[in-house]
């Protein structure tokens, strides 16, 4: 409780950076605090991460190449694997022309962030139990498996964009196309 009380001026504080650093396409520090806030939900299991659909099939099939004889299907699914997964480790970082302030703030942010999400979920006695009995550890196994495949069908795909001689995102940014 100590915790949470020595938290709120910071939250204030940060609360007042949350309007400007969304305005600048920042994370919104209002959705990060219901999500900090109602992370016992997730402990609970009343609460899941959702698994998109893409992740599902890669998950069930990580090498399944069916309908994906072009280059242009091929990098079509990576662009869905990608909107699932964020971008891979061979795209550049995309500028986004903050300021260090605005870095700094967003730092401060999740810190904050982070400490509420901490608060909250360590009032609750025998925590990891919880989380086993209500089906929640397994929930987020699935999850992280659910990644994985997703991460390991976009390497897999973009080595079969290679080895077709496709040109990126069909293949790694690196890859240039020999011509025929």
């Amino acid at each position: 409780m100590r915790r949470l009380v020595l938290l709120l001026p910071v939250l204030a504080l940060m609360g007042c950076n949350a309007g400007a650093s969304a305005a600048q396409g920042g994370r919104d520090f209002g959705d990060g605090l219901g999500n900090a806030l109602t992370a016992p939900l997730e402990d609970l299991n009343l609460r899941r991460d959702h698994i998109p659909t893409v992740l599902l099939q890669a998950e069930g099939n990580p090498y399944d190449l069916r309908n994906l004889d072009q280059c242009a299907t091929i990098g079509a699914e990576i662009a869905r694997l990608d909107g699932a997964l964020g971008p891979d480790t061979d795209e550049p970082p995309a500028p986004d022309g903050s300021y260090a302030s605005e870095r700094a703030a967003d730092a401060a942010s999740s810190a904050a962030l982070a400490a509420v999400r901490d608060t909250t979920t360590d009032f609750i006695p025998g925590r990891s139990w919880i989380r086993r009995l209500t089906g929640a550890e397994r929930h987020s196994r699935h999850v992280q498996s659910a990644i994985q495949a997703g991460r390991m069908r976009r390497a897999f795909l973009k080595g079969v964009g290679m080895q077709r001689n496709c040109a990126p995102p069909a293949a790694p940014r690196w890859f240039r196309p020999r011509r025929s």
